[in-house]
């Protein structure tokens, strides 16, 4: 089974968010909205299935990254959530939530051995 099929989603910490999405909207041409910029893609194994990554800066002051202290999450786009979570129970990874489903997907939060939270996202088919 394929496990991770893309990076969702690349969020960090800045001390001014608006500022920092206005220089990369000035500077590199970023197509902003509130929460970042969108890069779509392509599944490699279907060509007709859509996908994006979000750059999204988040407030230095956060609590979303808790309980990791690091000044980043990956979201990593998976396929079958659900299989997935009871596996990584097996292993003994660290699940932080429940799964939570949204319109545009289910999520879940997990920590690496290095502390780093991780956040695993199902998109809506």
């Amino acid at each position: 089974m394929k496990k991770v099929i893309g990076i969702g989603g690349v969020f960090f910490k800045s001390s001014n968010p608006d500022k920092l999405k206005e220089w990369y909207k000035e500077n590199l041409g970023f197509d902003i909205d509130p929460y970042g910029t969108i890069f779509q893609w392509n599944d490699s194994d279907n060509n007709t299935n859509n996908n994006y990554t979000i750059w999204s800066p988040f407030s230095s002051e956060t609590k979303y990254f808790e309980p990791s202290e690091k000044e980043f999450m990956i979201n990593f786009v998976v396929s079958d959530i659900q299989s997935l979570v009871t596996e990584l129970k097996s292993a003994g990874v660290s699940i932080l939530d429940e799964i939570a489903t949204y319109e545009y997907g289910k999520f879940v939060h997990i920590m690496d051995i290095d502390g780093n939270k991780l956040e695993l996202w199902e998109p809506s088919k």
